[in-house]
């Protein structure tokens, strides 16, 4: 494409960010404000780069049939608190699930999620959510094609490196017993959540 075409995208995804950046950091002490996204999570272990002994190959044990889950997730910017579900599915039920979480979570004040413009997050079950909140939640979105702009990716990214890199359960069960208890240690200690995924509360408040 012309160098035009790529000076308008970075034109709209900076102006996007902005918008996205200003509501976060400008929120009213009563509000909330999460970065959503989804995740694979694979019987299958993650691979990585090991050290072994020189001249042998390390090797790891994968199971015949690797079988799935998907995670749907959300980050609280400015509290590092972390909500996610594991789901047999990636269906728009699932993500509207994950939206009254966090409602229930936060019966008071407006709850604003920053996601991705994936089909999944634009749907009438979506739309019956936000209608049910009365006002108490904001969907903001992403520039598309911009993972880079999501915080919650190098929580994803962390948590593979901790729990599922080259690491072969028992069971798919085990795997999601790993990944709920991962989240649910990182929810008792917050700010390594925060510094994570990149946020400063002393600057945001």
């Amino acid at each position: 494409p012309p160098p035009a075409h790529h000076h308008e995208s970075r034109s709209r995804v900076c102006t996007q960010k902005k918008a996205i950046e200003e509501t976060r950091d400008g929120l009213h002490p009563a509000d909330h404000f999460y970065y959503a996204d989804e995740f694979n999570l694979s019987w299958m272990p993650t691979l990585k780069a090991i050290w072994g002994p020189k001249g042998q190959q390390v090797m790891i044990p994968t199971p015949a049939q690797p079988k799935k889950r998907y995670g749907i997730g959300a980050v609280d910017y400015h509290t590092g608190e972390s909500v996610v579900l594991i789901r047999r599915r990636k269906r728009r039920r699932e993500v509207a699930e994950l939206l009254e979480a966090l409602l229930e979570k936060h019966p008071t004040g407006i709850v604003h999620v920053a996601w991705d413009n994936s089909n999944t997050h634009e749907d009438e079950e979506i739309e019956a959510v936000l209608r049910a909140a009365a006002g108490r939640l904001v969907l903001l979105y992403l520039p598309t094609y911009s993972p880079w702009l999501n915080p919650i990716e190098m929580l994803w990214r962390h948590f593979r490196r901790e729990v599922t890199h080259c690491e072969l359960f028992p069971n798919i069960k085990k795997l999601v017993e790993a990944a709920y208890d991962f989240f649910a240690r990182y929810n008792r200690c917050p700010w390594r959540t925060l510094s994570i995924i990149g946020s400063n509360p002393a600057e945001i408040t």
